[in-house]
This record gives C-alpha cells, structure tokens and sequence, in this order.
C-alpha cells in the first residue's frame, strides 16, 4: 500500500470514528429507521430506498457539511508505534517548552491558594446556590470579594516562554532571525503563498468591510450580497457559505453564517446539557470562577464597548470551564490538563481529577475571546455554543506552546518575519533602538485583536479567520498596523514612545490595511 493509500485510510477512518462518536450518527439512524417504515415493498429495495430517503431529506448535505468541517482537522498519520506525546507534538523541544510553562501556570495557581487560603473547589452552601441561581441573569450585580485575586499569567508572561523556545541541535538561523525574539525553527508561509491562500481579498475585488468601493456603490453591493448570503444560507451548504464569508458578512445574516459554517444547531439535547453545565456551576464553587470575574472585570467590564454584556459573559465563561467537551479538546492539542487530587490522597491516581474540569486555566483578557460574539447573539445558550466551537477551533492555539501552523509560536514568527520583509527599514529602526515590535503585538494576536480594535472590525476579521479556517490573518494584520503608523514609529526613540503611537488601534479599517499590506506593490 503506497504512502497515499495509508493516508486515505487514515482519513477514512478517522472521519468514521468521528461520525460514530457525533450526534449525527443517532439522526442518521433515527432518519434511516423512519424512511425503512414507509417502505411497503418487500427487503430488495430497502437499502436503495432509504439512500433515496436520506438524500432527499437533506441528510446526504449534513454528512457533506461534517467532512468538510472535520478534513482539515483530520491529525497526520503516525506510525502504530508512536508514543502518544509525538502524536500531541513531534518536536521535543516545543514539547519540553510547554510541559515547563504548564508547571510553571499551575505553581503559580497553587501559590495563590495557599496565601489566600481558598481551596481549588468546595461545595456551595444551599444558600449560596439558590442565590446564584435566582440570580444567574445578573451574575455581575453580586460578585465575590475580589480584592486578593490576581491573574494566574498575562500575555507578557507568556510571551517570556514563546521567545525563549530555542532548537539545541540548530544554531545557525537565516540572517533575519538574529533580528526578532522568536528562535524557534519552523516553516511559515511566504508573502508570495499568503497572497494566494487569501486572493478573494484583494484590491480589485469588493469587499464587505470597505466603505471607498469605486466599481459599485456601497449599498447596491451591500444589497446583492444580502440577498447572495439568503441564497447560500437556505442552500445549507456549508463550503457555499464558507466561499462566500471570504469577501465578508453582511451585518444582519453573520449569525446564520457562523452556525452553518460552525455547524451550531441548538435542539433540546444542547439547551439540556448547558442546563447540566450551569447546574455544576451553582453546585460546586471553583477558584478558577474567580479568576473568571476577575479578568471580566479588568477587561470587558471596563471596555465602553463590551461592559453591557457583562452578565452574558459570566453566563458562558463559568459554564465553559466545567465543559468536558474542551477537555478533549486540549487532550489532542499539545497541552497537558492539569490535575489536582482529593484532598489526604495526593499521588493516587485514583483520586485525581482535571482542574479546571475543561483543562483551561485563562490569562488575563480571556473573556475577551466571548465579548465580540455578544453582537451577534442574544441568546446566551446560543453564544454558548458559538464561543465553544470558536475556542475548540482556533483560540485554544493561542496560548499553549506548538509547533502547529496555527499556533501562537508559528503566528509570531510569521509576524517577525512578514515585517522583516515587507518594512525592512522600520524593523532595523525598531530594533536598533531595543524595541522589538512583537512585545507589541503579541497582546494583539493572542486576544485576535478583541479589546483593541472596534467591535465591528474584529467581527470582520474574525469572519476571514472562519472563512479561512485559519489564524494566520492575525500576523497579517499586525504587520499591516506597523506599517501603518510607520512614519510615525521611524521617529520615536524610546519602547515607551513606540507603545504609545501603538496605543490606540480602535480608528483602523481592518481590510483595507490587509488588502494593501498583502497586495499593494
């Protein structure tokens, strides 16, 4: 069997296992059971005519819609013999580096209950739980004392540990690496192959997003792609909308696209799990729900644009982190969920649990990966599930150490190296006088700009990176943003100066900056 026939199996055989494991596999059995009822012929024709009955009912375009959203995620083939932690991350190295920043979160998580003197988790009081529930609209109107709760690590942190991932076996780096901070030895895309992965983005094209169209006027061209967005809504064709959220949502229908491209379909299973999942958060109280308040205090709460939908937010983030779900999620991705053990049998593996229950111990600005989708849903069941499957897709790669294209190591290199190319003489400037441009942007790519930018253009921008299923339009951005303030930047002599020309990004237009870094000449 040639390599390409091992591969094919593979896939098959991945997307099956993935099949069987989804809820679609009982609604094709359920679907397949119902179309054999109707059959009053004898058992000849059955297969035929429930093939014929599933196709019709729209069951054949479901499967349709699940591979496509699944293929891309399908993992590489491993050999049968490859250890577990190769098949989470081949490069030791990258591997090494996120194993020591994870004991370093979780000494640091440790160290703030032992001063503190709260437990990692305790029942509530019955009190405390019908309170909570009575009040679980307006979570943010009766918050815990805050006062000693500090941030387990902020973006700041954790660029310290990107930076510091280094191959021992290579020391000899093209001559433009000497420049940035990142010293990790991996493959990102050229500007000639970014070009081409996001060619529906450029300049002679129109664009949702762009306001200065010169071939059509902005409402005609808003008009027909209202009406285009209809068309492919109905048509339930997911790589049809997907194609057509490559040039941009029209305001009113970016819902619709999001759920069919993410595939979020709210039945009565979902409403009754998130009922499960909040009925966990007025039982049992977490240290980590803290921290949760916290940051939405620090970050959305404090923000004019997002501080209105600060119960929204409590609604979907405590929830989140006792969702078994990402728990899976971040056991395939390169990090290790923590454990914490029932108190007296500390090393009996018996006794240990995840902590938090989804694996996830947030940064400082987590809370702001939930903000920008509060504009588009007003049912927090909904936002729920909108956010999980954002997270699972994209944001979990932000903040944990890989060598995945996606990954917040491989993003800040593509960074480093795009302005090296496209502004070579700002990053010699910058760096001569000991700024390194991406302690600047390392807080925008790890938010994907939410909190900097205005809302309406992170949603735009979050509508390429669905469009694209990919994060790399992040680095993109924030080499257009450099070269934006250039003339600016070429002045400053100072880290502090650079930070404040950098400050304020809420006046940018996001796709014009991407159409003229990635296709002006």
């Amino acid at each position: 069997m040639s390599l390409s026939d091992e591969n094919m199996k593979h896939i098959v055989n991945s997307l099956s296992e993935e099949v069987l494991t989804d809820k679609l596999n009982f609604e094709f059995l359920k679907a397949a059971e119902n179309e054999a009822s109707r059959l009053e012929s004898g058992l000849a024709d059955l297969k035929d005519y429930v093939i014929s009955g599933l196709k019709q009912s729209g069951h054949e375009q479901k499967l349709a819609n699940f591979v496509l959203r699944r293929l891309p995620h399908i993992k590489q083939l491993h050999h049968h013999l490859t250890p577990e932690e190769h098949k989470k991350e081949p490069i030791t190295y990258i591997r090494k580096s996120q194993l020591a920043w994870e004991k370093r979160i979780w000494k640091s998580l440790n160290s703030m209950c032992t001063e503190l003197s709260l437990p990692l988790a305790r029942k509530r009081p019955d009190k405390d739980f019908k309170d909570m529930n009575r009040k679980w609209s307006e979570l943010g109107s009766d918050e815990p004392n805050l006062s000693q709760i500090r941030p387990v690590y902020a973006p700041k942190d954790f660029l310290e540990v990107v930076s510091g991932v280094k191959n021992p076996n290579c020391n000899d780096f093209p001559l433009y690496n000497n420049w940035g901070l990142i010293q990790a030895t991996l493959k990102v895309k050229s500007l000639h192959e970014l070009r081409l992965q996001y060619s529906h983005m450029s300049i002679n094209q129109a664009q949702s997003g762009v306001d200065d169209l010169t071939r059509t006027p902005t409402d005609i061209f808003q008009g027909e792609r209202n009406k285009l967005a209809k068309k492919v809504i109905k048509s339930c064709m997911a790589g049809a909308v997907q194609e057509f959220l490559k040039k941009g949502s029209p305001t009113g229908c970016r819902n619709q696209i999001w759920n069919s491209i993410l595939g979020i379909e709210i039945g009565d299973e979902e409403k009754l799990y998130y009922d499960q999942l909040k009925n966990s958060v007025l039982v049992h109280d977490l240290l980590v729900d803290n921290l949760i308040y916290k940051d939405i205090k620090l970050t959305a709460t404090n923000d004019d644009q997002y501080f209105v939908f600060e119960d929204y937010l409590y609604q979907v983030l405590l929830p989140f982190f006792r969702d078994l779900v990402i728990l899976e999620t971040i056991k395939k991705s390169t990090a290790t969920p923590a454990k914490s053990y029932i108190r007296g049998k500390l090393g009996n593996e018996e006794y240990a649990v995840f902590y938090p229950p989804n694996g996830v111990i947030p940064f400082h600005g987590f809370s702001m990966y939930v903000a920008p989708l509060c504009y588009c849903y007003d049912d927090p069941i909904m936002l729920y599930y909108v956010f999980r499957a954002f997270y699972a897709r994209f944001f979990h790669h932000l903040h944990c150490v890989s060598s995945h294209q996606q990954g917040i190591l491989s993003l800040s290199l593509l960074f480093e190296r795009l302005l090296q190319q496209i502004e070579p003489q700002l990053f010699y400037h910058l760096c001569s006088i000991g700024v390194q441009p991406l302690k600047i942007s390392f807080k925008w790519i790890i938010r994907a700009f939410s909190g900097y930018l205005c809302s309406e253009q992170v949603l735009l921008l979050w509508d390429r990176i669905l469009a694209y299923d990919s994060l790399e339009i992040l680095a993109v951005l924030a080499v257009a943003i450099f070269s934006f303030r250039k003339t600016n930047l070429l002045q400053i002599q100072s880290f502090q100066a650079a930070e404040a020309v950098m400050n304020d990004l809420t006046g940018l237009k996001v796709i014009p900056l991407l159409q003229l870094t990635l296709f002006s000449e």
